[in-house]
Formats: C-alpha cells, sequence, structure tokens
C-alpha cells in the first residue's frame, strides 16, 4: 500500500470534501486505527460523540481493503447507524476517495436471514397457525390476514426483500410468515427461487464488497454457529461495542416453553406418524405441567422431576426429528413439502437442544464455574402469559476470544467505553486481557494509545480521543442530594416536585428518563396534571415519531424508558434538561447478571462493582450523553437520586462520566436553565 496517499491526507480530502472541519480526537483515532490494523493488534478507542469517529475508521478501512484487496466488516448495534453508515457516510466517502485510492471502494448490507422475504414462503407456504391463546382472537387473526397480504404485494416490488425497508413495518408475527431462520432455509441449490432469493443476492453482494456493513446479531452467529455467514475478511470494526456482550449473550440464548414445543408438533403435523407426535405433544403437556408447580427464578439445580420431563422432552424430539428426516428426492420434487420439512426440523432442533443444554448446565457443581445460567420466567404478551425456560451463557468471552480476537484484527469503539476510568471492566467481557493501571493518564494521550499489553498471545490497546465539547462549561451535572434515595414504591412525591420544578424552569425541553414504564407514566401523567407544558411519553406512539415531535416543537417534553437512554439525538434548543430518575442497577432478581456477579465474588471479586456498578456506569454515561449532541448544546443532567452523591460507589459511577461542572445546589440550577430559555 506504499503507493496509496496516507491516511491523514485522505482524512483531510474527505473532510474537506464534505464540508466538515479538522478534528483533532478524529485524526488520532484515524491514526491508531490504521497502526492497529497495520500490525494486527485490537484497538478500543472512545470516541466522545462529535469526534466523528465513523470517518476515523472507514477511511483506514477503505484504504485497508484497496490496498490489500480484502474485505473489512463493520458491525453496529442499531439499525440508525446502519443506515447513517450505507446511505450517507460511504457513499460520499467513496466517490470523495475513488481518485487518491485509484478506484471507488464498494460497499454492502448483510443481516441475518430473517430479515429478509422469502419468496419461496411468500409464494408456496401456507401461513403459519397463531398460538392457542390467540386462535379466538378475531383481530389478531384479521390483522395478521392484512399484513400477510400487504407482503405478498410487497414482494413483487421491492429490490431488496430487507424488513427495514418496508414502510410502515408489520408485526413480528405477520413477518414470520414471509421469512425463514437459517435453520429453515431449504438452500439456494433446493430452493426454486435460489436463483432470486434476496438474502442470497445480499450475501453475493457482500462477497465482492471491500466494506460489509453488518450487526452485532450477525456477527455472534457467524461466531456462535460456527459456520461462515460472513465473507471471508481480515478486519472487524465493532462500533457502539458497549452493546457487543448484550447482543452476542442474546444470540446464544435458548429457549424451552410449552408454546415452542406446541408448535414443532403442528409443523410435524403431515410428517410423521401420529403416534411420534402424540410422543412430543405429551411431553409438552408434561413440561407445562411441571412448570406451572413453580415459582419463576434461576435454578441453582434441577427442580425435583425436571431432569425426567427434560430428557423425555429430549428423547420426544430426536425422534419425531428422526422419523421426518429430509428426503432428498421428496424435496426437489415438491419444494413445497421440503420447505415444511425444513421448517419441522428446525423446530425441533430448537427443542432438543434447549433441553439438552438445560439437563447438562448443572454437570458442574460449582455454579460459578458452569457455562450456563438456567432460570424460569413467565412472559406477559398482549394479556396472556407464556412460561418459558432460558439457557444463557454466564460469560461470552471465551467465545469472543477464541472465534473473533484470535480469528481477525477487531477495533472497538463507543463514546462510552471506560468505566469507572478504564477500559478494562468491557474489555474483560470481551475476552480480552485486563491492562494494569496505567502510570499516566489515558485520556492525556493525544497522539496514540497506551502501550499494548499481551497476555495468552492476545495483544490490544486503548485510546481515548476525548470529545470536542467543553462539557464544564457546557453542562450541567446536578445530583439532588437533598431527595430521599428512591425506593420500590414507585416515584415520591418529593421526586414529582422536584421533576414539576426543573421541567417549569426549562420551560419544556425536557427528556426525562425513567427506570420503568411505570415511573414514565407516573411521572408524565403527573406533569400534565400540574404543568401547562405538552408531555409525551414513550409507548403513546411509534418510538422514532415520539423522538421527531419532541424535536419539533421546543416546549415538549418527552419521558420514557431503557430504549430511550441510547436511541435519542436531538441537537439545538428543544433539549436542555436530561432527568434521570434513579441510578440505572440492574433488577436484583435478574438471574443472568445476579449469577455472573456470584462468579466475580467466588473468585475473590467485587461482583458488585464488577456487574451492577458497571451495568449502571453504562447506562448512566449512555443516558447523561443524551444532552449534548452539538458543540453549541448547552444544559443539565439532573440525576433525582442522592446516592450518586453519597454512597461509597458514588465515585466510580461519576468517574465514568465526562467532567460536568457539579452541583447540589437545585436554585443555581433553577436559574441556569431559566436563562438558556430567556436567551
Amino acid at each position: 500500500m506504499t503507493d496509496l496517499p496516507d491516511v491523514p491526507t485522505l482524512l483531510a480530502a474527505a473532510v474537506t470534501a464534505l464540508g466538515g472541519t479538522p478534528r483533532t480526537g478524529q485524526l488520532a483515532m484515524a491514526n491508531a486505527v490504521t497502526h492497529a490494523i497495520d500490525i494486527g493488534e485490537h484497538l478500543a478507542v472512545q470516541a466522545g460523540t462529535g469526534t466523528g469517529k465513523s470517518l476515523a475508521y472507514l477511511v483506514p478501512a477503505l484504504r485497508h481493503a484497496t490496498g490489500t484487496g480484502s474485505t473489512v466488516v463493520v458491525s453496529t448495534a442499531t439499525i440508525a447507524l446502519q443506515r447513517q453508515l450505507i446511505d450517507r457516510d460511504l457513499p460520499r466517502l467513496a466517490a470523495t476517495l475513488a481518485e487518491p485510492l485509484g478506484r471507488r471502494t464498494e460497499f454492502a448490507i448483510l443481516k441475518g436471514r430473517s430479515n429478509y422475504l422469502c419468496l419461496n414462503k411468500v409464494h408456496s407456504a401456507a401461513p403459519e397457525e397463531p398460538d392457542d391463546e390467540q386462535l379466538f382472537d378475531a383481530f389478531t387473526v384479521s390483522r395478521l390476514g392484512r399484513e400477510v397480504k400487504r407482503l405478498s404485494t410487497w414482494a413483487t416490488e421491492t429490490e431488496t426483500g430487507d424488513r427495514d425497508d418496508l414502510t410502515p413495518g408489520v408485526s413480528d408475527r405477520g413477518w414470520r410468515q414471509v421469512s425463514v431462520s437459517a435453520r429453515e432455509c431449504l438452500g439456494k441449490s433446493r430452493c426454486p427461487f435460489g436463483e432470486d432469493c434476496f438474502a442470497e443476492r445480499a450475501r453475493a453482494q457482500a462477497g465482492l464488497a471491500d466494506v460489509v456493513v453488518t450487526n452485532h446479531a450477525l456477527l455472534a452467529i457467524d461466531a456462535v454457529s460456527g459456520i461462515s455467514v460472513l465473507p471471508e475478511h481480515d478486519v472487524v470494526i465493532v462500533d457502539e461495542a458497549h452493546e457487543l456482550v448484550d447482543r452476542v449473550t442474546s444470540v446464544a440464548t435458548a429457549e424451552l416453553a410449552p408454546a415452542g414445543i406446541a408448535a414443532a408438533v403442528r409443523r410435524c403435523g403431515r410428517l410423521v406418524e401420529e403416534s411420534d407426535l402424540d410422543r412430543l405433544a405429551a411431553a409438552g403437556e408434561a413440561w407445562a405441567d411441571l412448570l406451572a408447580e413453580l415459582s419463576p427464578g434461576r435454578w441453582d439445580r434441577l427442580p425435583t422431576g425436571a431432569d425426567a420431563v427434560l430428557a423425555l422432552v429430549r428423547d420426544a424430539a430426536w425422534q419425531v426429528r428422526t422419523a421426518a428426516a429430509p428426503s432428498r428426492a421428496a424435496g426437489a420434487a415438491d419444494p413445497e413439502s421440503a420447505a415444511a420439512r425444513t421448517a419441522a426440523l428446525a423446530a425441533l432442533d430448537e427443542v432438543h437442544d434447549a433441553a439438552v443444554r438445560a439437563l447438562t448446565a448443572f454437570d458442574e457443581p460449582d455454579p460459578a464455574r458452569r457455562r450456563d445460567v438456567v432460570w424460569f420466567a413467565v412472559d406477559e404478551l398482549r394479556g396472556t402469559t407464556r412460561p418459558v425456560l432460558r439457557i444463557a451463557p454466564l460469560s461470552v468471552g471465551g467465545l469472543l476470544r477464541s472465534t473473533l480476537f484470535e480469528a481477525v484484527t477487531v477495533i472497538l469503539t463507543s463514546a462510552t467505553l471506560q468505566i469507572g476510568g478504564s477500559f478494562n471492566a468491557l474489555a474483560v467481557n470481551w475476552g480480552l486481557p485486563a491492562q494494569p493501571a496505567p502510570t499516566r493518564s489515558e485520556t492525556a494521550m493525544a497522539n496514540g494509545a497506551e502501550p499494548p499489553k499481551d497476555a495468552g498471545g492476545v495483544r490490544w490497546s486503548a485510546l481515548d480521543v476525548g470529545s470536542p465539547f467543553d462539557h464544564t462549561r457546557a453542562g450541567i451535572l446536578y445530583i439532588a442530594r437533598h431527595l430521599a434515595p428512591p425506593g420500590r414504591d414507585g416515584l415520591a412525591p418529593a421526586h414529582l416536585d422536584e421533576i414539576a420544578e426543573l421541567v417549569t424552569a426549562a420551560g419544556g425541553r425536557t427528556l426525562g428518563l425513567f427506570s420503568s414504564m411505570r415511573a414514565a407514566k407516573a411521572a408524565a401523567e403527573a406533569m400534565r396534571e400540574r404543568l401547562d407544558l405538552p408531555v409525551l411519553c414513550q409507548g403513546e406512539d411509534a418510538t422514532g415519531a415520539l423522538v421527531r415531535q419532541f424535536a419539533a416543537d421546543e416546549p415538549t417534553s418527552l419521558f420514557g424508558t431503557l430504549s430511550l437512554w441510547q436511541g435519542v439525538d436531538v441537537p439545538g434548543p428543544s433539549l436542555s434538561l436530561v432527568i434521570l430518575d434513579r441510578i440505572p442497577f440492574p433488577r436484583p432478581d435478574d438471574p443472568l447478571l445476579v449469577a455472573r456477579q456470584r462468579a466475580v465474588e467466588s473468585r475473590g471479586g467485587n461482583g458488585f462493582l464488577a456487574v451492577a456498578a458497571n451495568h449502571a456506569a453504562l447506562l448512566l454515561a449512555q443516558g447523561t450523553g443524551r444532552l449534548l449532541r452539538s458543540v453549541q448544546d448547552r444544559g443539565v443532567i439532573a440525576v433525582l437520586d442522592s446516592r450518586l452523591a453519597t454512597a461509597r460507589y458514588g465515585g466510580y459511577l461519576r468517574a465514568s462520566l465526562p467532567p460536568y461542572w457539579e452541583t447540589a445546589d437545585p436554585e443555581l440550577v433553577r436559574k441556569a436553565l431559566r436563562r438558556l430559555v430567556s436567551e
């Protein structure tokens, strides 16, 4: 690549062409990414909002792909960032750098197969039956029929078959009528629509691209399944890397529900002998009866009788699967039957594999050394309950290390990667070795990363390029020390009074982030009664529509829960106040996080800090980050949880936040908000 311009030159050309201005942090990040790719060393980069981090990693990625002929994978956590990269950043960058790089670089987006419409299912497969509890819900059935009809029409119009290109969208149930999972897919060679398959076309396009944009879920599937679903690549860039562990955990989590067993029985109705189906149905009923006698919660051991019922489910599912084994000749002659058989086998595999994982999860007597965490939950959905057993990995670090970090060079970036002033908390969860405490501030290193650390052959370095925002001057962190710590009975009257006074002083313009939907709704209702200012609440409309309405009308406030903590980008005067009702610790009964906390404690560590406090610190950083979205923004972050100032862990949590100007004086804060309104 010696004949290609260097990255600073390419970055400068891109910034100029796109009408931007040079940024020190962006250049430092681009140089660090280039160095890491060149020497094959992993890199974690914290880049605050406004740094321009997408250009900082895309420019080195395009140069590397052009110079070596290899592919770079960029993985994101959100659809919004995927669209930004595919619809805006990459097209403009490819055009701008075509001349200095000698050719226009190619890019593509690739998602999991279930995100694409399946032509075979649209044209030949009957819609799936509603769940048992919805068979008599006429509205659900008629809505499903309308959605299927619209999707069938859309199938003749769409160029991509990508669910995200369907506007307006449809329910998950509706989409399942026209999509298949990877396990359910017939395969290109056996499917009569294989040549026109949207998922296959996306994969073919990705195979020819220099840069492939995907999501953390597909990246996890590529790692967990052992089957290469991504094109061959040598570099992975993980944006929104703070979400990586949760997304991989979600993909690696299995479920065993009576409804899932019943669905597998229905799918196999015409494929096997009735006696085999009866055995599986009976096993499903036995499973439902067992769960009905139990209370939700984590299992430290198999409850009495569970081993026998799980073995019954396992064996029955395997017997039906064996009887329904596919026939190549039958599949070739009758694609519709082959599709039904493949879908049935996929459902049986899920039931069988989940039962096996649940049975073997307790082979290791020490809970802290088990690979999986098992818990029983009762989900509520549209007024119905769904009992389900979940089996999730205690840790995904080993999986990521062996399938990702030992295979390719990985760049991990986000606006929030340091917790308690260190990268180690997230790095250890990713499967990287912890770094010793630095002898000088990482944030002071503007021209390079921390020296790499080596453990077991995995080397990585860390860099915080800072932020273009002057947090001390632009943002006030107000901690309401005078309020009692929040309790379990919802928002206290004093907290509602505090919210009303703050929103009034801000003239609306408030994003309220609450730890539960119940608290968000209660606060919204109380403010509507007390204030002559419009208040929106999450759930009253699509989240995107609510955010647009909030951004368009300055006196309007928006209250909501967890998904708003990371998904709102509203620069300008429409957002001057962010209220957090409490420190976002995980639920004390969260079975997976509690198990992870106990595992840390069994090794002599501080489980609370390593799991609960780190979880809260990450969300606090994300939530407070909603305030400053441009260099012109100013405002207040109000935390109505006095523990952030008074508890021993408060300093650790505050160390995870940018250096806002801190105060506990409510009158000073109200005056500052009123000044912003009058400007």
